[in-house]
């Protein structure tokens, strides 16, 4: 399983992707299909090394190990462990791309 984004018509954002997977709400807060809603890890999986592996770069994406891209965001609270409805409050910190930082929340905030 993978997920993916509709833009422009759904803003690129993974985290939001992440939430509507494992709470399976709408705008207005009815649950749709609550036997559909799958764990956070299996959502985490899903936008990391399950992608990876669809578009055939699991070899060097898609997961922390030696010899692969260093390609992360480092959040400001762990997915893991926030009550689920929360997720999509999540802040990038810092995004990393073949381990340089290409983003920065203190040196550019989001407006």
């Amino acid at each position: 399983m993978n997920f993916h984004q509709d833009a422009p018509i759904v803003k690129p954002d993974m985290l939001h992707t992440i939430w509507c997977a494992v709470n399976r709400q709408t705008r207005n807060g009815v649950d749709i299909g609550p036997e559909e809603c799958v764990s956070v890890y299996e959502a985490l999986k899903a936008v990391t090394i399950n992608a990876a592996y669809q578009y055939f770069e699991e070899d060097y994406k898609g997961s922390l190990e030696e010899g692969k891209l260093a390609d992360l965001v480092i959040l400001d609270k762990n997915p893991l462990k926030v009550d689920k409805m929360d997720i999509k409050d999540i802040q990038v910190l810092e995004t990393l791309k073949d381990g340089e930082t290409i983003f920065h929340l203190e040196t550019n905030p989001i407006q």
